[in-house]
């Protein structure tokens, strides 16, 4: 006997998130199709192809390094700025534009959401996973950035693999609430690109965190690393090119923000999937 789906308005009272969950796995299949999808549509025709997914934290880094060659001395200390800024980069690119992706999923996708149903996170799901895609195509070029100025790989980093986690786990979470709220509040979309070229400037990529700490007094510091990509951000650059550990508050805090925001946001997302083919 074949599984009814019924199809009715949202009620809080109704709500089973870990039968959802256990859900999911019966549309692995989908979730595959529609990433490879997603970065087959970003590619296609482009005589640069996946080359793309570098050149956008290259080009930023390039700017970096040459407004900070010109302007004055370099905050990445005896590191080469072009490793320092890139190295933060790699993860912030993969993040911004995951997100900014997967805000527009479900309106992006109207026709497919009236038309059948499934589990609507699938499709933030799969620009989470084209992101990190993103993410490992271009931590290619910081290795090829690591051989060119001599620097190599140790054990710290290992804590590279937290920070990778980190970023999926807050990109996830950002990425469901980001797609639901769209859906009924089309000016999400169109606040994105403000939104995180704001938000990159209070994130360490272009400075070191250690400078945020020594700045600020203690209270806008632990407000500061509330931000879950200033944990990340510094953790992977630690990791990767400055061969340290981690600041273990802004990892921990931007652990435990991440956790709530993606068990909020699974819920809110939830809540209202109900009605989102009749709103997009």
């Amino acid at each position: 006997m074949r599984e009814i789906t019924v199809i009715e308005p949202p009620s809080v009272a109704d709500l089973r998130p870990l039968q959802a969950m256990r859900r999911l796995p019966q549309f692995g299949d989908l979730l595959r199709t529609l990433t490879a999808h997603r970065l087959k549509v970003r590619y296609k025709q482009s005589h640069l192809g996946v080359a793309w997914a570098m050149i956008q934290p290259l080009s930023m880094m390039l700017v970096f390094t040459l407004m900070f060659t010109v302007l004055g001395r370099s905050p990445g200390g005896e590191l080469p700025y072009a490793l320092f800024a890139y190295s933060a980069l790699v993860p912030w690119t993969a993040f911004a534009g995951g997100l900014s992706n997967s805000a527009t999923s479900l309106t992006g996708h109207a026709s497919l959401i009236t038309k059948v149903y499934f589990p609507r996170e699938i499709l933030p799901f799969t620009y989470v996973l084209a992101a990190l895609v993103d993410f490992g195509l271009a931590a290619v070029a910081l290795f090829g950035l690591m051989l060119w100025f001599g620097v190599s790989l140790s054990l710290s980093a290992l804590w590279a693999i937290p920070a990778i986690l980190l970023l999926t786990l807050f990109l996830t979470g950002g990425s469901l609430l980001l797609a639901a709220l769209q859906v009924h509040h089309r000016d999400v979309g169109i606040a994105m690109p403000v939104l995180l070229q704001v938000w990159m400037f209070a994130t360490p990529v272009i400075y070191p965190l250690d400078a945020v700490k020594s700045a600020l007094p203690r209270p806008l510091y632990y407000l500061y690393i509330l931000n879950p990509m200033a944990g990340v951000v510094d953790t992977f650059r630690r990791a990767m090119v400055l061969h340290q550990g981690p600041m273990l508050e802004a990892l921990l805090t931007g652990l435990l923000v991440s956790t709530l925001l993606l068990a909020g946001a699974f819920l809110y997302f939830k809540s209202h999937e109900r009605t989102m083919a009749d709103s997009v």
